[in-house]
């Protein structure tokens, strides 16, 4: 695989030490606003499955259109 430029080379190289493959910590570093604090989301239980759907679409989740709700919470996390 050929590795596009990294936004966040400091997470990305933390990503590798915690063992996630190059794909992962290349798609985490290059993700907007990582690194930063986050909390203002909802927890998956209040959003829709079209919200689910839409994140699990944005992070590459393979079968998301076969899922349900809570299979989708799921998916997501442990992507």
């Amino acid at each position: 695989m050929d590795i596009p430029s990294i936004k966040n080379e400091d997470q990305y190289e933390a990503l590798r030490e915690k063992g996630y493959s190059k794909e992962k910590s290349v798609r985490i570093a290059n993700s907007p606003n990582s690194g930063k604090k986050g909390g203002k989301a909802k927890p998956y239980e209040e959003r829709t499955k079209e919200e689910l759907y839409e994140q699990a679409k944005n992070i590459g989740i393979d079968g998301r259109s076969k899922m349900d709700k809570a299979e989708l919470i799921h998916a997501l996390r442990n992507n």
